[in-house]
């Protein structure tokens, strides 16, 4: 191996050690957050996980909240069951 080639490798790693390291302290200093400014916003999730519960290594109840309404689901043993719906609380007189 030639001077020249030696030369050659050794810059090539200090510019992409370099380059790293530029990226590190633009990471710093905008922030982990940088990224997600870029992407566009989505609306509001629609399905959210309320609660949840284990019963028994393969069973367990979550309380699922979906447009406004809550579900209660037993899930488990490769099924889910799923109950009734959750009776609405009554608006208070005004």
């Amino acid at each position: 191996m030639e001077l020249a080639d030696f030369v050659r490798a050794v810059f090539a790693l200090a510019l992409t050690l370099g380059l790293v390291g530029l990226a590190a302290v633009a990471l710093r200093r905008f922030g982990p957050d940088a990224l997600a400014r870029f992407t566009p916003t989505r609306k509001e999730r629609r399905l959210a996980i309320v609660e949840s519960l284990v019963l028994d290594p393969a069973r367990r109840l979550v309380v699922v909240s979906f447009d406004g309404q809550e579900r209660l689901l037993l899930l488990g043993e490769g099924q889910m069951l799923p109950s009734a719906p959750a009776p609405r609380k009554p608006k208070p007189a005004a």
